[in-house]
């Protein structure tokens, strides 16, 4: 397994790749991985013959007052794991690599990118936009990986990969949780004993939900009063926002009539913790839950 570290090399290995007929794959992170990550090596494992890591942790997608500088990085053990699946190379440039003296163009996807986590980060999304952008010039995949967890930060890709018309196609993989529903992430391991504890907070408020729906309830205001209501009862959790939102576009629902995102965002400590939940409507009128 490789480790590339410029531009340069990585698009000679793409190149190379091309010419040896390779479907590429690629799986982008910023490290520290977990289960999760791990998760979407094997899907592409399984779809392509030439599978890419990248581990970059992105400056332009953390706020002033964010997490960037502790954001945990372990990238001894990362290559690793990568390495023991099977991965091919990991591309693992530094932020001078990525953006260069003078770099001034950013992507920003209208829209979509200001409601929710962008409302809440300002600037977050034009980050994730653009380095997605770069990672899919550098490394030419035929698919890239991602996980629904960050399920806006999928759709923000989704719609740049529509709008600019990339030659990519989208992978959504499942949520990886731990046993007591706590959606692994990163930023898990920040957590004291009891703020783990009292996080599957938010993997609560989605069951809640979900035990709604299945009898019938629809309304979303009264979904929302639910899922606020859990949390209520959960003092070492700060909710940011608890909505239901079309999949299609991220855009507030009344009812829950189509396809529709759960959204839970909370606070617990200085750890800031994102869930959801996919609800499918079917031809039939009945309902799918994806946790």
């Amino acid at each position: 397994m490789e480790t590339i570290r410029t531009i340069s090399w990585m698009k000679e290995a793409t190149r190379q790749a091309r010419e040896d007929r390779h479907v590429i794959g690629l799986v982008p992170t910023m490290g520290a991985l977990h289960e999760g990550h791990l998760s979407l090596v094997r899907a592409a494992k399984k779809e392509c013959s030439r599978v890419y890591a990248s581990i970059f942790v992105n400056p332009k997608q953390f706020g002033p007052s964010e997490d960037f500088a502790k954001y945990p990085r372990a990238f001894e053990s990362d290559a690793a794991k990568f390495e023991e699946l099977g991965v091919d190379a990991i591309f693992a440039p530094t932020p001078e690599e990525i953006y260069p003296a003078g770099f001034s163009t950013h992507v920003n996807v209208d829209g979509i990118s200001e409601r929710l986590e962008g409302r809440s980060r300002p600037g977050h999304f034009r980050g994730v936009a653009t380095v997605v952008l770069k990672l899919f010039e550098i490394t030419q995949p035929d698919f890239a990986y991602l996980g629904r967890k960050d399920a806006q930060q999928v759709a923000v890709i989704q719609r740049m990969v529509r709008d600019l018309n990339l030659n990519v196609q989208i992978v959504v993989c499942p949520i990886a949780r731990e046993p007591d529903g706590l959606a692994l992430s990163s930023r898990n391991a920040y957590l004291s004993a009891e703020e783990r504890r009292a996080a599957t907070v938010l993997n609560r408020a989605l069951q809640a939900a979900r035990e709604k729906l299945a009898l019938g309830t629809r309304d979303t205001l009264e979904l929302q009063n639910t899922m606020r209501a859990v949390f209520e009862r959960e003092p070492l959790a700060r909710l940011d926002y608890a909505e239901i939102v079309s999949a299609d576009n991220f855009e507030p629902t009344a009812a829950v009539s189509r396809t529709s995102y759960v959204l839970v965002a909370a606070q617990l400590g200085k750890t800031r913790l994102l869930d959801n939940m996919l609800v499918e409507t079917t031809s039939s009128g009945g309902l799918l839950f994806h946790l």
